[in-house]
């Protein structure tokens, strides 16, 4: 079975759409020249040799669209906005964490100095008897 040029050309353009708006029927749906040519049903030379233009207006589109289908923009958006604030949290939390053990550092030290302090006010060796007082 021939396909004419003309059919060609209408099933490349449909396929750029569909791959463009985000809703692929025969590709991943990931914007390359090969997904392109499975989203058509032609062979990658046909796509490439046959009809460059076809190819260089795919091209322009997906730099347009950023390389992401005008369907995942959104969701691409949401995951670059909770990678960021992940970042965020993990430096915070870093700091934080540092700041727990800079605070625990402390307090064992205050504790050994109340502890060393106990001791010295309890030692008999630090108190002196007074002498009796006759009556």
């Amino acid at each position: 079975m021939t396909i004419t040029r003309a059919a060609e050309r209408q099933a490349i353009s449909d396929a750029i759409e569909r791959m463009i708006t985000g809703t692929p029927v025969r590709s991943t749906g990931a914007l390359t020249v090969l997904q392109l040519a499975n989203e058509a049903g032609v062979k990658r030379w046909v796509l490439t040799h046959k009809h460059p233009d076809l190819k260089e207006e795919f091209e322009q589109r997906r730099a347009a669209a950023n390389g992401i289908p005008a369907a995942f923009q959104t969701v691409h958006a949401r995951s670059v906005d909770l990678e960021t604030t992940n970042r965020q949290l993990r430096e915070t939390n870093t700091a934080l964490n540092e700041r727990v053990e800079v605070y625990a550092q402390v307090i064992a030290e205050l504790s050994t100095r109340v502890q060393q302090l106990q001791l010295e006010l309890t030692r008999p060796d630090n108190v002196r008897r007074l002498p009796t007082r006759l009556p």
